[in-house]
């Protein structure tokens, strides 16, 4: 939702389409993929897609958001224009739960190594609103995505790191049959506003 793919076409279906009825399920990509082959879901939003041999599936890539810093506001490396992997080094940190990956820790530890600095892993957050939250709070970083910058307070200073190359994947994957052309249409929707974003 807060990259504004999904919001923008939901708002383009409902203008062009407005009588048709819309769920979303909030579901873990297996019982997604599993949903899309049994044709309870129309179309999956995930951050990985199905494998490239799968014979039911199909995927596209809608977005790749870059990770940013998001720090205290008061806290002295705010007021940097620009951040090194030294200054992060050693910081309290606040993980954010990467409930697909299930070694997101180990996976969130070796990318921050790999780009020269060693989080000191204090707090762990289930969502990125949380984990802005604690942020707010002066209780540590966290690297949250571009997209989620907008939904920072005036507690919480964000600065880029372009030497931190790690990005979140965003990809739309269907059933490669269409038995709906609604569903195509929206598909094709869905598409242009990861086209946008």
């Amino acid at each position: 939702m807060h990259t504004g793919i999904l919001p923008s076409a939901l708002r383009t279906l409902h203008g062009e389409r407005p009588g048709v009825h819309i769920a979303l399920y909030n579901l873990p990509p297996a019982e997604q993929f599993e949903g899309l082959r049994q044709r309870s879901l129309d179309i999956a939003l995930v951050h990985e897609p199905p494998g490239a041999d799968d014979p039911d599936l199909l995927a596209a890539p809608l977005l790749e958001d870059p990770l940013l810093l998001a720090l205290p506001a008061g806290h002295p490396l705010a007021d940097q224009e620009k951040v090194t992997p030294g200054d992060l080094d050693g910081r309290p940190w606040i993980a954010i739960e990467n409930t697909q990956d299930p070694a997101w820790r180990d996976t969130f530890i070796a990318t921050c190594t790999a780009a020269g600095f060693t989080p000191d892993i204090r707090l762990e957050a289930a969502e990125p609103l949380t984990a802005l939250g604690l942020v707010a709070s002066g209780l540590g970083f966290a690297l949250v995505q571009k997209s989620m910058a907008h939904a920072t307070t005036e507690e919480v200073a964000v600065r880029e790191l372009p030497w931190h190359e790690t990005r979140v994947q965003l990809w739309a994957a269907w059933h490669r049959v269409d038995l709906r052309p609604l569903v195509a249409e929206f598909r094709t929707t869905i598409l242009r506003a990861g086209e946008a974003a």
